[in-house]
């Protein structure tokens, strides 16, 4: 009975991780569903279904159980050095796989073969996520700490790593489901939408870069996760919101 006990606890803890991390993802995607036009809504609905978009968002992340897409383990993030100038993010954007075949490659890949084929269900999927994790700044952290997975952080009395801290516990500190988030943002950042609009995907990566800094340099031996929470909430609302935008345009532009 216990063993049984403990097996059905292991399973919540790992089912309430998941969802955590599923929530950005879907956040973003729905603010991205909101802003796509006529056209491309109806296309994204046709390969993914009503909203689906939102549903298949978290579908790259399921994926990795299953070896046959091991090769796309390393597309989820892309390490970049702390002090990079616009310039050299942009050329890195511009030619990623002179560093590897990694984020920045695989938002690539994907464009491409959904130019090619607009029913490539697959790589439409993999995009939505891919667009997600860019604007995630841990999915661009430093190679020497695996994005901060090897960076351990106190979080209202336990240890964390900083990754899990922006992947999960960020995101479940606002205490919102992922509808009522989107709802949030959308309507916060209604009067500065116009502005996020004329960014293109090299600006949005360099805010995002800047804040993935700030993070990093952040003095962690203060350990009041209130204090920290209330740092950096305005910084994760517009990372959310900036990566729903960039989708929207993204897939706006593909399905034209």
């Amino acid at each position: 009975m216990k063993k049984i006990t403990f097996l059905l606890f292991s399973i919540t803890v790992v089912m309430n991780a998941m969802a955590y991390d599923a929530t950005g993802h879907r956040i973003i995607a729905d603010i991205a569903y909101h802003n796509l036009t006529t056209k491309a809504k109806l296309a994204v609905d046709r390969l993914l279904g009503k909203q689906g978009i939102v549903y298949a968002a978290t579908w790259a992340d399921e994926i990795k159980s299953d070896k046959k897409y091991d090769y796309s383990y390393q597309w989820h993030y892309q390490n970049l050095k702390d002090s990079m100038t616009n310039e050299q993010l942009e050329n890195l954007y511009q030619h990623p796989v002179s560093e590897g075949e990694h984020l920045f490659y695989a938002i690539a890949q994907m464009k491409a073969r959904i130019t090619k084929d607009k029913k490539d269900t697959e790589a439409l999927k993999f995009l939505v996520h891919f667009m997600g994790d860019l604007h995630q700044p841990m999915h661009l952290g430093r190679v020497e700490d695996l994005g901060g997975n090897k960076t351990p952080v106190k979080w209202f009395g336990k240890t964390i790593n900083m990754h899990s801290l922006w992947d999960s516990y960020m995101i479940e500190a606002q205490n919102y489901t992922y509808t009522e988030y989107s709802a949030y943002l959308r309507n916060k950042f209604e009067s500065a939408k116009a502005k996020y609009l004329k960014e293109n995907p090299i600006a949005s990566l360099e805010a995002v870069y800047q804040i993935r800094n700030k993070i990093i340099f952040y003095d962690y031996t203060d350990t009041n996760s209130y204090h920290y929470t209330y740092l950096f909430s305005n910084d994760l609302d517009a990372l959310l919101f900036r990566g729903g935008i960039q989708l929207a345009k993204t897939l706006n532009e593909l399905y034209k």
